[in-house]
């Protein structure tokens, strides 16, 4: 997201079932989209880490939406985390991804997608074992590691720790 020009690239491991990941999407990306990405100084790339198979469950339903919708699911998965990430999840994150357009075939075809759930694996793996990811959110700002929920006064230093804005 974002031009591949920007001087600042932001990478972002998050997990569907992370609750600092949530808060991140609902309270600080917003800002950060609309001052950083929005205006060409950031390139931002979300990867996906999920630490349980729910996770992984959310993040095929976003691969398996149509083309360009990927990130509005995500979106919808992060504000709705709390319906879904329960005890018996299969019946509230079909009524989310209803939200998106699924149907309840589609749904399960795209839960039973291993090519799928593949790709996001490898994604976590080499998260892991290359960068050493191991909590959401993770992120890696011009090179640079920070893990933890991130405000945007802390994004905004670490996208500038000279002058700090």
């Amino acid at each position: 997201m974002g031009s591949d020009s920007a001087p600042v690239t932001i990478i972002e491991y998050a997990s569907l079932t992370c609750p600092h990941c949530a808060h991140f999407a609902e309270e600080t990306f917003p800002k950060l989209k609309k001052e950083y990405i929005d205006t060409g100084k950031v390139r931002y790339i979300f990867r996906e880490f999920p630490f349980d198979p729910l996770a992984a469950s959310g993040f095929m339903l976003a691969r398996c939406a149509p083309k360009g919708d990927y990130f509005s699911v995500i979106g919808l998965l992060f504000r709705t985390q709390e319906q879904w990430a329960v005890p018996e999840p299969i019946g509230p994150l079909l009524s989310v991804a209803r939200q998106a357009g699924f149907t309840k075939q589609s749904f399960k075809a795209c839960l039973a997608k291993q090519k799928v759930l593949g790709g996001i694996e490898w994604v976590r793996d080499r998260a892991a074992k290359k960068f050493g990811v191991d909590a959401t959110p993770t992120f890696f700002i011009s090179g640079r590691k920070y893990v933890g929920d991130m405000s945007i006064a802390e994004l905004d230093e670490a996208i500038h720790p000279s002058t700090g804005s």
